[in-house]
């Protein structure tokens, strides 16, 4: 299955500084052994369309092997972590996962 999550950051928080400790901490999530492969990206510079979203600032996606492996990692302490360190920083998060 595939879990993607898309994050919009405060402005507050959008400078280089702010923005590598995010990344940092973005890598850090692959880390956990759930997790089978994935990556997180910014948007692409794409030519402006109707359908296209290009208000969020990070999106993560990530592969797991099962459901149950996804469900594991939504409450392993590392993802805390993660969680714990940066919410202050997202003005909003979606999340869209994939069977």
């Amino acid at each position: 299955m595939e879990h993607h999550v898309y994050f919009w950051l405060k402005d507050e928080f959008k400078g280089d500084e702010e923005r590598a400790a995010f990344e940092k901490g973005l890598d850090s999530l692959f880390e956990i052994k759930l997790v089978k492969g994935g990556r997180w990206a910014f948007p692409a510079k794409v030519m402006p369309r109707p359908v296209i979203d290009q208000s969020w600032d990070y999106a993560l996606t990530m592969q797991f092997d099962t459901i149950e492996d996804h469900d594991a990692y939504q409450v392993d302490p590392d993802h805390d972590v993660f969680i714990n360190s940066f919410k202050d920083r997202w003005a909003a998060v979606q999340v869209r996962d994939l069977a």
